[in-house]
């Protein structure tokens, strides 16, 4: 006996269990079929983002796996950016082999690329893509040298053909780094009051300069990062990563007690550790950030940043290291020869020692090309003739071939500082004029002593390889009255 009646379906019922059979058949339908929307990039490293040498390597992800062939034969920046192609997965990873030319914008795009079905099978072709990012404006920082701006650190924007002084009047600049985001500068400078030969009051400051994401940070803005109470502060250095700077600093009343300290972070509560005692000459952090070259009497000896640690190597015979490439791999050293000559060797992680160069002079200074395998070299030649003079050169060594080219003479040149812009494509040099009488009160003056008359800053191009052309490049007096250029990264 049935206790209650059959449950009849109502109009609303009926049409709704039919929507349901016939969703059912539709998703059975294109199960079967598999999934025909387009493959496409789900994310690019640096959509809208400004990059710089810093910079070396993008990644696409896709949301399929995609035929890797055709995604590399259909993938195109412009203006053109060289690199290396390597696959994780979905993932594409396009290494420069030469840093970003600055002052650019870079479009990126892929069409018809497709993905992959199966081992030899290509299904969809992807979505098309397109994206941009961008490079910083060309910008330097040097000292100026003339009237209001003497002694005062001061941006340039060569792009926009615009100056910004940094730091007040009452400053004088006595060296200076840059941070690697190049948003701001360490550098060194005392009172004018005490800028006096012999006295060493400076203290450790950083500047903004403006270059940020954050729209809310001004260009001069200073805090103070070691002041000199107890210890005059010498030679310094900042590491690639920003986080540590290398320190020579002299014990107030006792000459004796010389040392080369860390500070590991630019706040104004950071404490300086004692890293060794008398170093000596141009100490350099390494592009590790975690050694540094310290020469000593017969050699290089290679030293953790950490204190209380051993030496981590020592290599003999080298006075100094000019600089090293980017990943740390080379270096170029000086060498004193038993001639009375000087030499630059390419010296490698891999124990290769190769001169490159050698001189009756002096070198001021060695850089890498981040574009060719080259080293820019300024040195003194010496002259023939009786009388003694030497002639400053810049020259250009090819790493592969090993051939010196001159690039530049620059007659009646004294302690030229050289400045070779992030993307290798522009160099900088300073021409000092100094007084023969001996420095006053508030002359400038060299890191010789000298006092500055004046000084001007001279750009040379170099985006035609300089070491593989017949061509040198010609050099260009910019409307600056300063000196000790250095680009913004």
């Amino acid at each position: 006996m049935f206790v209650g009646k059959l449950t009849r379906f109502e109009p609303i019922d009926r049409t709704a269990v039919s929507l349901m059979v016939l969703l059912s058949f539709a998703i059975g339908f294109l199960l079967a079929l598999g999934d025909r929307s387009l493959p496409k990039v789900r994310d690019f490293s640096w959509e809208n983002k400004q990059v710089g040498a810093r910079d070396t390597a993008f990644v696409l992800t896709f949301s399929r796996q995609m035929d890797r062939a055709s995604v590399e034969a259909n993938l195109h920046v412009e203006p053109p950016l060289p690199g290396k192609i390597s696959w994780s997965g979905r993932r594409l990873v396009y290494t420069l082999i030469a840093p970003p030319q600055y002052d650019r914008t870079y479009t990126i795009s892929l069409q018809q690329a497709r993905e992959k079905l199966g081992s030899d099978k290509q299904g969809n072709a992807i979505a098309p893509f397109v994206s941009q990012f961008s490079t910083p404006d060309r910008a330097f920082v040097y000292t100026g040298t003339e009237a209001s701006e003497k002694g005062r650190l001061i941006l340039y924007n060569l792009t926009r053909k615009q100056k910004i002084i940094l730091t007040p009047e009452n400053l004088v600049i006595k060296d200076y780094r840059i941070y690697p985001a190049g948003d701001r500068i360490l550098f060194s400078a005392s009172e004018w009051s005490k800028y006096q030969p012999g006295l060493y009051e400076q203290s450790l400051y950083a500047v903004t300069t403006g270059r940020s994401s954050d729209p809310a940070q001004k260009p001069g803005s200073i805090q103070q990062i070691l002041g000199n109470q107890d210890y005059e502060n010498l030679k310094f250095d900042l590491s690639a990563d920003g986080k540590t700077i290398a320190i020579q600093r002299a014990k107030r009343g006792n000459a004796e007690d010389i040392g080369l300290w860390v500070v590991r972070s630019s706040s104004t509560s950071a404490v300086p550790q004692r890293l060794l005692s008398h170093p000596a000459g141009e100490f350099a952090i390494a592009p590790d950030s975690a050694t540094l070259a310290n020469p000593q009497a017969d050699g290089i000896a290679i030293l953790s940043l950490t204190p209380n640690v051993k030496p981590l190597e020592f290599i003999p015979s080298f006075r100094r290291v000019f600089s090293f490439t980017p990943d740390g791999r080379e270096s170029a050293m000086l060498k004193y020869n038993s001639d009375f000559t000087q030499s630059i060797f390419l010296v490698t992680n891999q124990g290769l020692q190769k001169e490159l160069i050698r001189t009756a002079g002096e070198f001021l200074n060695c850089q890498f090309d981040p574009r060719n395998p080259q080293l820019y070299c300024l040195l003194t030649r010496r002259q023939p003739g009786k009388d003694f003079s030497e002639q400053l050169t810049l020259e250009a060594i090819n790493l592969q071939t090993f051939a010196v080219k001159p690039l530049l003479v620059l007659p009646d040149q004294v302690e030229t500082k050289m400045s070779l812009s992030p993307d290798g494509l522009e160099l900088l040099l300073d021409r000092l004029v100094v007084k023969k009488s001996e420095p006053v009160a508030g002359d400038l003056r060299t890191d010789g002593g000298n006092a500055i008359a004046s000084s001007t800053l001279i750009l040379l191009n170099l985006k035609n390889p300089p070491a593989s052309t017949n061509n040198s490049p010609s050099p260009e007096d910019l409307p600056l009255k300063g000196f000790r250029p250095r680009w913004l990264p």
